[in-house]
């Protein structure tokens, strides 16, 4: 994967972390997008770099149109092109649908959803020129199956399927693939706070009875940006240690 560029949207911590030191291992040159939290950011992209590449950090709110043309404008001027997007950043706001306020329901959209939307329209435009190129987008179990008190979320990771699939047809023509990972429990900041009693039961529902690691996810978005699969499009790859079969 020598002289391929990426760029990872929420890339400073947790998944987003994960699959950028895993592409800089694979020998990607990687952007590490963040809206906020630049420090993590810059150590993330010094990690990759400690990995023999080139990375930097693109600032930038994926959810305003402007800002996520810049971020992948930004990327592709670094190195000339941009190869592989992955749609990584992703905000929670959860309640129960019937006092989820209309603020929570529409920032959880607007992140997770339209600039998944922004950042695959402003690449691919790119892409396009370069016929070639690879997008991931970052879904989840709860877009596939729901979530009591994340109906927010489980709209925008739905959501995601569905542009994942409807790009991939418009795009293949033009040897572009856009596939979609969909993790169950995984190990981060966002699963550590919940009860351990509430872990508990969640494992023993998991057929390989423990949460995924961030690398996990990460894995799998290395085959589906590699040569490996570049027959592989429109499709979504369950990590989620068999809870949904």
């Amino acid at each position: 994967m020598a002289d391929k560029h990426a760029l990872v949207t929420g890339g400073s911590r947790g998944i987003g972390r994960a699959i950028c030191l895993r592409l800089a291992s694979d020998g990607i040159d990687v952007a590490v997008n963040c809206v906020a939290g630049v420090d993590a950011a810059e150590k993330t992209a010094a990690a990759c770099r400690e990995r023999g590449v080139e990375a930097i950090v693109v600032k930038g709110d994926v959810s305003d149109a402007e800002q996520a043309k810049n971020i992948v404008a930004d990327t592709a001027k670094t190195w000339g092109s941009i190869d592989i997007l992955v749609n990584n950043a992703g905000i929670v706001r959860d309640d129960i649908a019937i006092r989820m306020s209309e603020e929570d329901f529409d920032a959880v959209i607007a992140t997770n959803l339209r600039g998944s939307f922004l950042c695959m329209r402003e690449a691919g435009r790119y892409m396009l020129r370069q016929r070639s190129g690879r997008i991931v987008n970052i879904s989840s179990i709860v877009g596939l199956n729901g979530n009591a008190g994340q109906i927010n979320y489980a709209a925008s990771k739905a959501g995601v399927i569905g542009m994942t699939k409807t790009l991939a047809l418009e795009l293949g023509k033009r040897g572009i693939t856009v596939n979609a990972v969909a993790p169950g429990f995984i190990k981060t900041d966002m699963t550590a706070c919940l009860p351990e009693k509430v872990v508990t039961k969640m494992n023993s529902d998991i057929p390989l009875k423990r949460f995924g690691d961030p690398e996990d996810v990460a894995a799998a978005v290395a085959f589906l940006v590699s040569d490996d699969a570049s027959y592989i499009t429109g499709q979504v790859l369950s990590v989620n240690g068999g809870l949904d079969m």
